[in-house]
């Protein structure tokens, strides 16, 4: 009678740890789902900025239209992307889109003096500083997910109840941050202005070769 007893206790003790397990591995999966769609939601913001920002650069650089066809393009294949993985190789492409618009940008006095312009850069780098935070988020869950799936006693119990690995987020941030162009009027030149040369020392009286004099 003993026996059964200790048995009895020992199972449900097992029982109760595998529900703590199991409860524990769902928490976590829903962490990872939200922070997801927290990247999502900033992601869509930048998606929404985007076709504002073309028709302003439109209106000064009309003639620019491969550019502004591969930003949208661009653009529309991120939002299309599915999957972390899949979504951060889209908004790499997108990035570098932009880049390319902003460089197009510096060409045009007019544009950069244009208030909505600059109020659309000031949000879409908002917006990057968002995506980032996020980023690192949901990274940082996904690892701790991961980490408790696959050590033990999790690694027993995740596969039978179909907990398996989520992907990073990983982008490479020389790719999706588009360049922060200082349009202000006290901004210093660009670094690939040409500075003047120095001006050449004067000939001195030995500068013909070094003779004495007759």
């Amino acid at each position: 009678m003993v026996w059964l007893i200790v048995i009895l206790v020992i199972v449900a003790l097992l029982v109760i740890a595998l529900i703590t397990l199991y409860n524990r591995f769902v928490r976590l999966r829903n962490r990872v789902d939200n922070s997801w769609a927290q990247i999502e939601v900033q992601l869509k913001r930048r998606w929404d900025l985007i076709p504002n920002l073309i028709e302003t650069v439109k209106g000064y650089a009309a003639h620019e239209r491969g550019t502004f066809e591969a930003v949208t393009q661009a653009r529309a294949a991120a939002q299309n992307a599915r999957g972390p993985a899949e979504t951060a190789a889209a908004e790499g492409i997108l990035g570098q889109a932009l880049g390319r618009l902003f460089a197009v940008a510096e060409a045009y006095p007019e544009l950069q003096a244009d208030e909505n312009f600059r109020q659309l850069q000031t949000e879409l780098a908002t917006t990057e500083n968002r995506i980032a935070v996020s980023r690192q988020v949901y990274n940082d869950t996904v690892l701790t997910y991961n980490n408790a799936i696959q050590t033990f006693p999790g690694v027993a119990l995740a596969g039978p109840f179909g907990f398996t690995q989520r992907e990073f987020f990983e982008t490479d941030e020389t790719q999706r941050e588009a360049p922060r162009v200082d349009f202000s009027p006290d901004a210093p030149p660009s670094a690939t202005t040409a500075s003047p040369a120095p001006p050449a020392p004067p000939a001195g009286p030995d500068a013909g070769g070094g003779g004495g004099t007759p």
